[in-house]
């Protein structure tokens, strides 16, 4: 048998069954880290930041990290850092740390949030990304 006959009796079934199905769904993140708008300085340099996480499948620790520029990109700090609970659900993070009173201001700032699995392999725990993201925020006194 020809194969050019066969081949095209396929993928005209294949086209009749996909103008059946419809078009095809994006699917949904299932694991994703998200930053609030506003993050707030306290008077002694106590930089939090806040956003909301989801992630799945996790067997090893899983921390909240974050880090936070203001000018240059190149120069970021550490706020803080927590754990995670990857059961599906959406939950909120938290993350505070100490900065120099000279290293930030209220302004327009960027921060660098990541969702990291510690996972084990062998005597060691191997970093695996579960999500992260980079958001523009406003930095705000209280």
């Amino acid at each position: 048998m020809p194969v050019r006959p066969v081949l095209a009796t396929a993928l005209g079934a294949a086209a009749l069954l996909c103008a059946a199905v419809g078009p095809a769904r994006a699917a949904e993140p299932y694991e994703v880290i998200t930053v609030d708008p506003v993050g707030r300085i306290a008077p002694d340099g106590t930089v939090t930041l806040t956003g909301g996480y989801r992630c799945t499948g996790g067997t090893g620790p899983v921390l909240v990290s974050s880090s936070l520029s203001q000018g240059d990109p190149r120069l970021k700090q550490g706020i803080g850092g927590g754990t995670a609970r990857c059961d599906g659900a959406e939950h909120r993070w938290q993350n505070s740390g100490k900065v120099s009173a000279r290293a930030l201001k209220s302004g327009a700032a960027r921060v660098e949030a990541t969702l990291t699995e510690l996972r084990p392999s062998g005597i060691l725990l191997v970093p695996a990304f579960h999500a992260a993201t980079e958001q523009d925020i406003t930095l705000v006194q209280e």
